[in-house]
């Protein structure tokens, strides 16, 4: 067989497993019931950059509700998971009830999962006989749990599982505020526990006084509820660094006021903090050892990018939130999944958010997770649209993002790595990529490509077949052959805006 005949076969077959993904007619790779079911989600051991599951290795990648899908009765969470399924979105957060969200006033979320209207919080706790709970109804008990939530919690985590989908249970998070504090369970005058607390920053420290045997009971509850599921991962804290912030860089150091202030501060979470981090911890690995399965931990380190120092023992997964492409680059190094888990406060439109997914993902990130503000209860389709909050979401944004999703599911995972050497200029352009270094390439030019911009790339010698992929669309917009003879190659961009993906694939029978 000719060269050139091996390499039309080749992209040929590139072109049929593109589109039979890009359709979006079936469900993601990997996700087939059978005994790797109750395997739970580990840290792939050839490329732990990214996870196993189901033996397959895999990202994760959503934009999904704001946490509130088990606490809140009045969110169904059957046709939310379905919507996330049917984009190929394999991810959602969960809050575990420690904390929660005023309705209409927390963050300016008008309709949020997160605030259940009044009266209807469910909690892990149950209710007393004493009214006068701030959120409505009575006070909350924290010596007896509420067997309606816990039924809740294993019927998601069971629909979730039924799905492919993996939940992070975010265990406890930063008060923020007075707002929130008013109405946690924790706050004395919401429970009738005596849980005196003269300052609600020291809530996740261990100078919390009666209020940290509370903290360890639900978390060893949560970690045995969740003990059958594969598709559970452990959050130890949700922003620790917002309640005790510790300042140690800022993004733009030229600013003339503001310059140590949220949106330019990267702060990490205080001393007490990280001591209390590491308690909790140790409760989910102790109340593990009896357990069949052990279910990974995630460290959620600070806002943007910052190289980690030291990570919590056990600890496998490091969450970023409003990431940057150097929160991976800068850490690569540990050996661990770095995730993106968390954006929603750029802009209520959509191309910022896919802008950052492709940034971030084809930096070598494992997880790109996004508030997705058009989940409300009531459209759990998630076809809320109207104005509610910060951020964007939409029908059209999770079809992009699904699009992404079925890409990453067609590479290697397992042996693809950050490639910093193959896009020697990309003109008009940032460029992330990634790599196995010998067969399969994927590029993301992040920019508004002019009608004569090109890149230029340097690669093993061989024929490729090269695919341009919108990556609004997930539709091929240029197809070409390539020859790589030993100098740069220099290639034509296709007109784009907001960014354009490269995918290379090497003729296996080139020499």
């Amino acid at each position: 067989m000719s060269s050139k005949t091996a390499q039309s076969r080749h992209a040929v077959t590139l072109r049929l497993a593109l589109c039979a993904l890009l359709l979006a007619t079936g469900t993601l790779p990997g996700f087939a019931q059978g005994a790797e079911k109750i395997v739970p989600i580990a840290l792939d051991p050839t490329n732990p950059h990214y996870f196993l599951y189901r033996g397959k290795t895999i990202a994760l990648i959503s934009s999904g509700e704001h946490y509130g899908s088990v606490l809140n009765p009045d969110f169904d969470f059957h046709p939310y998971l379905a919507a996330l399924g049917a984009d190929h979105l394999n991810y959602t957060r969960l809050f575990g009830g420690s904390y929660v969200e005023v309705p209409g006033k927390s963050f300016t979320i008008q309709r949020n999962t997160l605030a259940p209207a009044r009266g209807r919080l469910l909690t892990p706790w149950a209710r007393s006989a004493t009214p006068g709970y701030a959120g409505g109804g009575n006070k909350f008990d924290l010596d007896h749990w509420n067997h309606a939530y816990f039924d809740r919690l294993q019927a998601f985590l069971s629909a979730a599982e039924s799905r492919g989908v993996i939940v992070e249970i975010s265990l406890f998070s930063s008060q923020y505020g007075d707002l929130q504090w008013s109405v946690s369970p924790f706050n004395p005058a919401n429970n009738v526990n005596d849980t005196p607390l003269s300052d609600w920053k020291m809530l996740e420290t261990l100078e919390n006084g009666r209020i940290l045997a509370y903290q360890e009971q639900y978390t060893r509850k949560l970690v045995r509820e969740a003990s059958g599921f594969s598709n559970v991962i452990f959050e130890i804290q949700n922003e620790p660094w917002s309640d005790r912030p510790k300042l140690v860089d800022v993004i733009n150091p030229y600013l003339f006021q503001g310059r140590d202030q949220y949106p330019n501060s990267v702060e990490l979470p205080d001393d007490l903090s990280i001591a209390w981090q590491t308690k909790v911890a140790e409760w989910i690995a102790d109340e593990e050892k009896s357990l069949p399965r052990k279910h990974l931990i995630a460290q959620n380190y600070t806002n943007f990018r910052f190289p980690v120092s030291e990570l919590i023992p056990g600890v496998s997964i490091v969450n970023f939130h409003y990431a940057y492409p150097e929160a991976v680059t800068e850490n690569y190094g540990l050996g661990k999944a770095i995730a993106y888990d968390e954006t929603g406060f750029l802009t209520m439109g959509d191309a910022g958010y896919l802008r950052q997914a492709w940034n971030f993902m084809l930096s070598g990130g494992s997880t790109f997770d996004g508030l997705d503000y058009s989940f409300t209860p009531g459209h759990e389709l998630g076809d809320d649209t109207a104005p509610n909050g910060p951020g964007g979401g939409s029908p059209t944004l999770r079809k992009q993002m699904g699009y992404l999703a079925n890409l990453l599911q067609l590479f290697p995972l397992e042996s693809m790595h950050p490639d910093m050497t193959t896009v020697i200029h990309a003109q008009g352009a940032v460029a992330h990529s990634l790599s196995d270094s010998k067969s399969t390439w994927a590029i993301y030019l992040d920019g508004r490509g002019s009608s004569d911009a090109e890149i230029t790339l340097t690669l093993p010698i061989g024929n490729y077949a090269a695919e341009w992929i919108d990556v609004h669309t997930g539709k091929a917009i240029g197809r070409q052959s390539l020859k790589q003879e030993g100098t740069n190659t220099t290639v034509k961009v296709p007109t784009y805006t907001d960014g354009i993906a490269l995918l290379l694939f090497r003729d296996p029978k080139s020499k």
